[in-house]
């Protein structure tokens, strides 16, 4: 079985390594916020190039923690809109709502799967405050149309990157585009942990120091609180294993780039529809690759019958999650269309060429 993504075979590429790191962070006796996470975080700064870095507990909490920074800072208020993709995983959505602020879903590019750049100046009111861009599978959405129109109407560029580390836009690195961005490291991601991290990029330093405080029960100073803030720290032996991982980024998202390369011009089956990018050489760090069919099950099930593991990234659109109820009545047959069709191979740094050509042939078996 090839499997979707072997996650033991990715991190003992890297196994002494690792071992040395958490070792030597454990026989610190110091295991938050020390030097492992401040490394980490001068990393990812200066990997990004932007000013500030925080570390905090996943992904989620890094997009929760910008919109509540935003309004703590009177920036945004409860009722304000955020323009999101329709599309995007749930989280997205949680970090605005857990705010009180209203997500206003966008229909994406059913090309690109990312948000439909065209769609957003009309759903822009005197309510919205920002324009929420999630770097979907690893692919970047940024254009110099989207800066237009945040300057225009005064609206804060937020990035959830959870997916696309290392990618860039006019050689300027995802998580440095916007106001502020979110990183996830699950450990499914490009860099990923072994357990849930985060972290949030920002280029003011104001709002970095509100991040921070909120981070730590809202206290910039021990005892001290400032904001009701949360608990939500990058753990220092999960920094020290990110550190490792770190060195290996680009490559392992060469690797990814040289499978995907592969997938989009050798699969050719008409049945098979393949993602589609208007974009530069290295906007797209294939997190995930992802094709569409409309007899979607079908396929995964002729996969798995051939030995090749596929997951289904997302099945249930946001609006049509039990959690979201009120949102149901929407009409987003694109998005719909999407999560309906979509299916993700597998790619990652450490399959070798005779997967790829094996997936590849069977998909081109593939008859519905």
């Amino acid at each position: 079985m090839i499997k979707f993504l072997d996650l033991q075979k990715v991190n003992l590429s890297h196994q002494q390594e690792i071992e040395d790191a958490i070792l030597q962070t454990f026989r610190s006796g110091w295991y938050l916020l020390g030097d492992k996470v401040k490394t980490f975080e001068k990393q990812l700064s200066a990997y990004c190039n932007v000013p500030h870095a925080i570390g905090v507990a996943n992904g989620l909490d890094a997009l929760r923690l910008i919109f509540r920074a935003y309004i703590e800072l009177g920036i945004m208020k409860e009722g304000d809109e955020v323009l999101v993709p329709a599309n995007t995983y749930i989280a997205s959505i949680l970090a605005i709502t857990d705010n009180r602020l209203v997500p206003v879903l966008i229909e994406p590019d059913i090309k690109t799967y990312n948000i439909d750049v065209t769609r957003l100046e009309e759903k822009i009111s005197s309510k919205t405050k920002a324009i929420f861009l999630v770097h979907l599978y690893g692919s970047i959405v940024f254009s110099d149309e989207i800066k237009t129109l945040a300057e225009r109407y005064n609206l804060k560029i937020v990035e959830d990157n959870a997916q696309a580390i290392g990618a860039f836009w006019k050689n300027k690195k995802s998580g440095s585009l916007g106001d502020a961005a979110g990183f996830s490291f699950y450990p499914g991601k490009n860099l990923g942990a072994l357990g849930d991290a985060g972290a949030v990029c920002c280029k003011e330093e104001t709002l970095a120091e509100c991040i921070r405080a909120l981070a730590n029960y809202g206290s910039q100073k021990k005892y001290v609180n400032q904001y009701q803030g949360y608990n939500s720290r990058l753990d220092e032996i999960q920094a020290a294993v990110l550190s490792v991982k770190f060195k290996y980024l680009d490559k392992e998202n060469s690797r990814r780039k040289e499978i995907a390369d592969r997938y989009l011009t050798e699969i050719i089956n008409p049945e098979i529809i393949l993602p589609q990018h208007k974009i530069e050489e290295n906007s797209h760090v294939y997190h995930l690759f992802v094709v569409r069919t409309e007899n979607r099950d079908h396929l995964q099930k002729y996969l798995e019958e051939n030995g090749i593991q596929t997951l289904i990234h997302y099945p249930i659109p946001p609006h049509h999650q039990v959690a979201y109820a009120h949102l149901k009545e929407l009409q987003l047959p694109i998005t719909e269309k999407i999560h309906n069709e979509v299916l993700s191979l597998p790619i990652s740094p450490v399959m070798n060429d005779n997967e790829v050509t094996k997936i590849i042939e069977t998909l081109n078996s593939y008859s519905s």
